[in-house]
């Protein structure tokens, strides 16, 4: 018996044989070319060929993760087209007169290695990992090749140094009962994915996942970030039990559905679903959320190659507040920046950019962007119940810029003769200790606060929340982000004002008495922890 330990990234046991992903990497080799221009038409041709496969990837992620998930095959299309990277890949085929692929894969090294040493930005540290994803598509387009996937007559235990985004969306689902990776992070594409799909993975097992295991019988316990390779029948007997306890828990949750969030005692919460594309919207409503507490604006931006028109945006939040048929829908303006780059923004490279130009304050650096946003909303206001939040806030003028910039909007609506609801809430998210502090001065001017734990609970402790190297520091049940999450919600009762928490904190059960206890209005999560949540509350009696 081996047991092998990692970090699981998405919660589940699985038992079965471990397969491991073979990849083809023939033709990358240096060769003279015999006729340059060949190469580069050559070139021209397997872009084409990628493009067409990821634009096929996005459809059929789409369904499957969402579009937060999906998405990625768009950014990969964009590097594809970006012009530092083919402009690499013609002139080192030209300079030194050699094969397309060989060109290809020195370009791949060089951007890789250049976004790999930014160490003091995460996001472009991600875009290594996407840079060797997109090239490898390129020349396997080149050779001709086609990825092998799984073949396996059963479901299997998937196991790889990693596994790319692209490798993880073709993979036959129906043949998939976990992932194990020797490379990866908490934060990396690959565990997001396999989370939004529910699927036990674990990331970071080190040179012991090694490829001589293939075949071998193997349990997956993601709780515990343990793989068990030939295991001895009393640990098989034990993870049985756990496994069959884990499916106990999600089949007794069904009995939830259709339920209120109530706690024994008659204390009630509302219970939303954070979501940022309209294909989630039959998540939220298969799994019974109450409204929408946090719908993510910048992935219609994150999706398109350019800014999204007045009335594409429109359309988008329409149709939201149309489908949810009156309940409430909470829309976050546009929050990129930091771990969230958009190319044709084109914002200034920064050394720190989680304390940069990012939120609130690039909509208040470029009002004709703000603005068109703010006009998309109110206009979707006449279709359903919408509220609008800000994200990271730390300053009462971004408030009052905010609010000055939305009633100049409501002018121009009424001037033209345009359909609006004037009762539109706007509110605010904390996200940072500032307006923690302040949140005194800040309720009076607002309808709402919704803390934004995830952010707060980085800046709280000044730690990188996506630096594995500093994860044991990043404390979430820290004294101080609960202090400063109940200051937040006495000041907005005492004005009042309702607060919700729409970061992860929101669906950690073992928090949520607390939070009630509190005064917490709100809790919003991703939808598949609307039920436990539910469960949660009405286990709680808040009178004893």
């Amino acid at each position: 018996m081996l047991r092998i330990t990692g970090k699981g990234v998405s919660g589940g046991v699985a038992m079965g044989q471990l397969y491991f992903v073979r990849r083809e990497r023939r033709g990358a080799e240096e060769r003279r070319a015999a006729d340059p221009e060949v190469e580069l038409a050559r070139v021209k041709e397997a872009k084409r060929a990628a493009l067409s496969q990821l634009n096929e990837l996005y459809r059929k992620a789409l369904p499957e993760v969402g579009q937060q998930g999906a998405a990625l095959f768009e950014i990969h299309q964009m590097m594809l087209e970006d012009e530092d990277y083919c402009d690499s890949i013609d002139n080192i085929i030209k300079a030194q007169g050699v094969n397309a692929e060989y060109a290809v894969a020195v370009t791949s090294a060089n951007f890789s290695r250049m976004f790999s040493e930014m160490e003091d930005n995460p996001y472009m540290r991600e875009r290594a990992a996407d840079v060797k994803d997109v090239s490898d598509r390129l020349i396997r387009c080149l050779a001709g090749e086609k990825s092998e996937g799984v073949k396996a007559d059963s479901p299997v235990i998937v196991a790889a140094d990693d596994l790319t985004p692209s490798e993880t969306v073709q993979l036959d689902k129906s043949k998939i009962l976990a992932f194990v990776t020797s490379g990866g992070s908490t934060n990396s594409h690959t565990a997001i994915l396999a989370r939004t799909m529910g699927i036990p993975a674990i990331v970071g097992a080190g040179v012991s996942l090694d490829p001589s295991l293939d075949g071998r019988s193997a349990v997956v316990d993601s709780f515990a970030g343990e793989l068990w390779v030939d295991p001895d029948w009393v640990t098989l007997e034990r993870l049985t039990v756990k496994k069959a306890e884990d499916d106990h828990r999600k089949e007794l949750l069904e009995q939830f559905r259709g339920k209120p969030n109530v706690t024994k005692d008659g204390r009630g919460v509302l219970i939303y679903a954070n979501i940022g594309s309209l294909s989630e919207l039959g998540l939220v409503q298969h799994f019974d959320a109450g409204g929408i507490g946090l719908f993510r604006t910048e992935f219609l931006y994150l999706e398109s190659s350019r800014y999204p028109t007045e009335d594409e945006l429109f359309r988008s939040f329409r149709t939201v507040a149309e489908t949810m048929g009156g309940k409430t829908v909470v829309f976050r303006t546009l929050d990129v920046g930091a771990d969230k780059q958009i190319g044709y923004f084109e914002l200034a490279h920064e050394e720190n950019p989680a304390l940069g130009l990012r939120g609130i304050r690039i909509c208040l650096e470029r009002p004709g962007l703000f603005r068109t946003q703010m006009r998309a909303l109110y206009r979707a206001s006449a279709f359903g119940k919408v509220a609008v939040m800000f994200p990271m806030i730390a300053s009462l003028f971004e408030v009052e810029e905010a609010l000055a910039l939305a009633s100049s909007v409501r002018d121009e609506l009424r001037t033209e003769g345009a359909a609006f609801d004037e009762k539109v809430e706007l509110g605010i998210m904390i996200e940072t200790p500032a307006a923690a502090i302040i949140s005194d001065v800040l309720a009076p001017r607002v309808d709402f606060f919704s803390i934004g734990t995830n952010d707060l609970t980085q800046y709280t402790l000044a730690v990188d929340r996506q630096n594995l190297s500093v994860e044991r520091y990043c404390d979430t049940h820290h004294e101080a982000v609960l202090r400063l999450i109940r200051t937040v919600t006495e000041n907005a009762h005492a004005h009042g004002k309702w607060v919700g928490i729409c970061g992860e904190l929101g669906a950690d059960v073992t928090l949520t008495e607390t939070f009630l206890r509190m005064g917490v209005d709100e809790l919003s999560v991703s939808p598949v922890k609307v039920l436990e949540l539910r469960r949660a509350v009405s286990e709680l009696d808040l009178g004893s």
